[in-house]
C-alpha cells in the first residue's frame, strides 16, 4: 500500500500482479468502492501507461500504482483515512471472488484460447476483451483456429484492425468491433444487448445504442430481430473501408430468417459511401438506412430514415408489406401542444435552455441532430460545452476516467443533473435511460434521487423544471421497461416513447413562445 496527499482527500493504490479484468468488470469494482463511506472516488484499472497516464492525471496514482504493468491491476482511491481505503479495497476484492468460477473439482477453467477450445471443441465465437495493445493478437489467434470474434476492446490501432478484419474477410468469418459492445446473433444477446423476439428485421450496425434503439423499437412495433451485427465504429470510415459491413450485410440478404435489412451508424467516409451504395444497391432485400448527422442526397438506394425510431418503423412497414411513414409524435397534436403548454408556464422568463445528460453515444448524437435543426444556439459536439442549449455524452472516457461508466453506475450523471438544474437558465433536463444485459439493475432509481433534489433546489429559487426522458429497452429486459417508466413518471418526469421524441419535446418546452 502507499499513500499520497491531494489537495484535500489522500490517494491509496493497491496493485494485483497479473489479474486481467475485462473493462464491465473494471467499472463494477469501481462502483462497489464509490459506496463505501468515507471513500471520494475510486477506480480499477489495468496498469497500461495509457491508464496510468489517466490516473495521474485524476489524481489517483500513488508511487505504487506507477509500478504497475499493463497485466497487472490497480486499485485506485480517494479515501479519508487508511481504514475507508482499506474497506474499499476489500470490498474490490469481494466483488472480484464473486466473478471466480464455481465449478467443481476437476471442471475445467481455461487460461488460453488453446484449452478453452479443448474444453469446448465446438465453439463457433470468441469474445475478446483484453487490453488493446494485446487484443489484436488474441484476436488473430481466435480467427486462425476459425472462430467468429467479438472484439470487445477498444484502444486496438486502424492497422490492426484492417489486418483482423481482411484475415475474417478471407476465411468467411466475422470480427465484429473493435470496441463491439452490442451484438444479437441467432438469438442470442452479446454484451450490451438487449432481450427482443426473433423476427424478420436484421441489422448491421457500427453503433452500440444505435443498435439498441432500433432493435428496442422493432421489439415494441410487435416484430423481432433476426440478427444484429456489431461491426464497430470505424468500419465505416475510410481507413477500414466497411470490410465487416459488406459481408454483413451479404449475410443478412442470404439469411432465410431476414426480410428486411437494417442499417446504423455514423456518417460514412467519402470514399466508403460509393461503396456502400453499390453493396446496398445488389441486395435483393429492402434496406432501411439511418446514419446520424448525415443529411440525405435524395438518391440513395435504401430508403432513408432521420431518426432511430423512424428506421426501425420502416422496417417493420417493410416487412409487412406497408409504406414507411415517419412519426413525429405518438400522441396527438393536441395533447402536445397541451403538455408543452402546462410545462411553460410555471417557469421562469429566464430559464430557455435544454440541457441533455446521456449514458448512450448514439442517442446523445441522435438528441443533438434533432435539437440543432429546431433551436438556435446549441453548441456542437456531445462535450457538454456551451453557455446555452448543450447535450453531453458521459460515457465518453473524459467523463469516466476513474468511474464507471453511466449505464453501470448514475455518481456522473447525478452530479451532471445536480449541476444544471443550479444553473437558472435550464429550463429542460433531457435523459436518456438505457435497459439490457449488462446495464444497471435500475437506472431509473440510479438518477431520480438526484432529480428530485434538483426540483427541490429549483423550487425553493421560484424556478420550476422540466424533466423529459426516455427508456431504452423492452418488457422482457432483466429491468422490466415498464417498472422503469413507471417509476419515472411517478417522479414527475415526462416519458416519451423514443428518445427522438424526448428530444423534439424538450426542443418545443424550451423554444420561443408564439
Amino acid at each position: 500500500m502507499s499513500s499520497g496527499a491531494g489537495p484535500v482527500i489522500p490517494a491509496w493504490n493497491f496493485v494485483r500482479r497479473s489479474l486481467y479484468q475485462d473493462s464491465v468488470t473494471l467499472m463494477r469494482l469501481a462502483r462497489d468502492m464509490e459506496a463505501v463511506a468515507g471513500v471520494a472516488r475510486a477506480a480499477a484499472m489495468m496498469g497500461t501507461p495509457q491508464n496510468r497516464t489517466l490516473l495521474r492525471d485524476a489524481g489517483l496514482l500513488t508511487a505504487e500504482g506507477e509500478t504497475a504493468g499493463p497485466t497487472d491491476l490497480i486499485v485506485a482511491v480517494l479515501a479519508d483515512g487508511a481504514s475507508a481505503a482499506e474497506a474499499a479495497r476489500a470490498a474490490a476484492e469481494a466483488a472480484l471472488a464473486a466473478r471466480r468460477p464455481t465449478a467443481g473439482p476437476g471442471a475445467p477453467r481455461p487460461r488460453t484460447l488453446a484449452s478453452a477450445l479443448r474444453a469446448m471443441p465446438d465453439a463457433t465465437l470468441a469474445l475478446v476483451s483484453v487490453p488493446g495493445a494485446y487484443a489484436g493478437a488474441e484476436a488473430l489467434k481466435a480467427l486462425r483456429a476459425g472462430l467468429h470474434v467479438m472484439l470487445f476492446s477498444d484502444n486496438v490501432p486502424l492497422a490492426t484492425e484492417r489486418e483482423l478484419k481482411t484475415l475474417a474477410r478471407a476465411r468467411g468469418l466475422f470480427l465484429m468491433g473493435p470496441d463491439c459492445g452490442t451484438a444479437i446473433v441467432g438469438g442470442v444477446p452479446l454484451g450490451f444487448a438487449n432481450a427482443v423476439p426473433r423476427g424478420l428485421i436484421g441489422i448491421a450496425a457500427a453503433s452500440g445504442t444505435g443498435l439498441q434503439e432500433v432493435a428496442c423499437h422493432v421489439a415494441a412495433a410487435g416484430e423481432g430481430v433476426s440478427h444484429a451485427i456489431g461491426v464497430g465504429g470505424r468500419d465505416l470510415s475510410d481507413e477500414i473501408g466497411g470490410l465487416m459491413l459488406e459481408p454483413a450485410l451479404a449475410a443478412l440478404d442470404a439469411d432465410p430468417d431476414t426480410r428486411v435489412v437494417c442499417v446504423v451508424g455514423k456518417p460514412a467516409g467519402a470514399a466508403t459511401l460509393g461503396r456502400l451504395r453499390a453493396w446496398i444497391g445488389k441486395l435483393a432485400k429492402p434496406c432501411v438506412a439511418v446514419f446520424m448527422g448525415a443529411p440525405p442526397r435524395g438518391d440513395e438506394p435504401w430508403h432513408v430514415a432521420a431518426t432511430l425510431e423512424d428506421a426501425a418503423s420502416a422496417a417493420v412497414a417493410l416487412a409487412r408489406g406497408a409504406a414507411p411513414a415517419p412519426v413525429e409524435f405518438s400522441a396527438p397534436a393536441a395533447d402536445i401542444a397541451t403538455l408543452v403548454e402546462s410545462q411553460r408556464l410555471p417557469m421562469r422568463r429566464l430559464q430557455r435552455f435544454v440541457r441533455g445528460l446521456y449514458a448512450g453515444g448514439t442517442l446523445a448524437y441522435e438528441a443533438l441532430g434533432i435539437l440543432s435543426t429546431r433551436l438556435a444556439d446549441v453548441a456542437p459536439g456531445v462535450a457538454g460545452r456551451g453557455q446555452a442549449h448543450r447535450v453531453v455524452d458521459l460515457g465518453e472516457e473524459v467523463f469516466t476516467v476513474g468511474r464507471p461508466h453511466p449505464m453501470l453506475d448514475g455518481t456522473i450523471r447525478r452530479e451532471w443533473i445536480e449541476k444544471e438544474a443550479a444553473d437558472p437558465a435550464t429550463a429542460v433536463l433531457l435523459l436518456d435511460v438505457v435497459l439490457g444485459y449488462g446495464a444497471h439493475a435500475d437506472p431509473a432509481g440510479e438518477v431520480l434521487p438526484a432529480i428530485r433534489r434538483a426540483r427541490a433546489v429549483a423550487g425553493a429559487a421560484g424556478r420550476y423544471l422540466a424533466v423529459v426522458a426516455s427508456v431504452c429497452g423492452t418488457e422482457q429486459d432483466p429491468q422490466r421497461r415498464s417498472a422503469q417508466v413507471t417509476a419515472l413518471a411517478d417522479a414527475g418526469v415526462i416519458v416519451m416513447p423514443s428518445n427522438a421524441q424526448a428530444a423534439r419535446l424538450a426542443a418545443l418546452i424550451a423554444g420561443p413562445r408564439v
